[in-house]
This record gives structure tokens, sequence and C-alpha cells, in this order.
């Protein structure tokens, strides 16, 4: 199963994913997400000093305004796709 880094705030969208069989990495430094097949973030400060370094090669995705499902359908389609 794909292995996906989860800003550690989003607890709910964490349990979803791992209750689906992803590897959960836990986001809390930039570092972390090195090796994942996608990123889920909250969105609440990103690019906030119009800084954007990429570490990773998989997708990103953005929580805010989104329910734990439909995080879930986002992962699923994008880590799909690279298959």
């Amino acid at each position: 199963m794909a292995r996906v880094g989860v800003e550690h705030s989003l607890t709910n969208i964490s349990e979803a994913l791992r209750d689906r069989g992803y590897d959960i990495v836990e986001l809390r430094q930039e570092s972390d997400a090195r090796g994942c097949d996608a990123c889920v973030i909250s969105g609440l400060d990103s690019d906030v000093m119009g800084i954007a370094n990429t570490v990773t090669q998989g997708s990103v995705i953005e929580a805010n305004g989104l329910t734990a499902e439909e995080v879930c359908r986002h992962v699923e389609e994008r880590t799909n796709l690279a298959r």
C-alpha cells in the first residue's frame, strides 16, 4: 500500500487512511515527506512566506474544507494513478 504523509494536526484523516491500509507518516518537519507517495496538509500555513521547496515527488493534497472521506478519495485517486 502507498506511503502517505499526513500533517500531525489531522488525526481524523490519519486514522481514516490507516483504516484503509495506508502506511502513515506523521509530517512534523519538511524531511518527513521524503519517500511519501502523497502528502496531506491542512493548508492553513501553506506558502506563508512565498517559498516553495519540493521534497517529495508525490501528490500534495490540501485538506482545508474537505471531510476525511473526501481526502481519502483524493489519496486513492492520486496514488492509483502513480502505479
